[in-house]
């Protein structure tokens, strides 16, 4: 069974009102990386390409910052730290409005025990701007049986020393 929103905003620091919806908590654009050099994923370890952070654009002193991407894959990361309870496992989908708009944001399962601020992969196929801070992806709370909790190498992600 799912879980509510209101349970699910319980395990996601920094959010508003706003964000919290029936099912689940938006997820918020805090950067934009493009992926520069291979990656490898073996049968003993794994490999992340070197990635290069995308600068945001402003067009006015008082204009939220902004990505301008052209067709094309990118990993982006949320501005939340979530956090996945005992008993439960995580899945992240996109907002309808990145798909209306020609984008599809790809996942993985999120364990239960990781904590972190997560990426997902942003497949553009038509050119848009997105905001940074803008809603773009669901969280969503499932219960669920499980032997053990996450404690691999994405446990902290993208979170200072001093969040986690």
């Amino acid at each position: 069974m799912f879980e509510s929103g209101p349970f699910v905003a319980e395990h996601v620091s920094e959010t508003d009102d706003e964000q919290v919806q029936p099912n689940g908590v938006d997820l918020t654009l805090e950067a934009v990386y493009e992926q520069r050099e291979p990656g490898r994923i073996g049968q003993d370890g794994k490999q992340i390409g070197d990635r290069q952070r995308l600068e945001t654009q402003q067009v006015a002193d008082d204009a939220p910052e902004t990505y301008y991407l052209t067709p094309g894959g990118y990993v982006v990361q949320y501005a939340e730290t979530v956090r996945i309870p005992d008993g439960h496992v995580g899945y992240i989908y996109p907002r309808s409005s990145l798909l209306r708009n020609s984008c599809m944001l790809n996942t993985a399962v999120w364990d239960a025990g990781y904590e972190g601020k997560g990426e997902g992969l942003l497949q553009v196929h038509h050119d848009i701007e997105l905001e940074r801070g803008a809603r773009i992806a669901q969280l969503v709370l499932a219960e669920a049986d499980h032997d053990g909790t996450y404690d691999g190498s994405y446990q902290g992600e993208n979170v200072a020393l001093d969040e986690f």
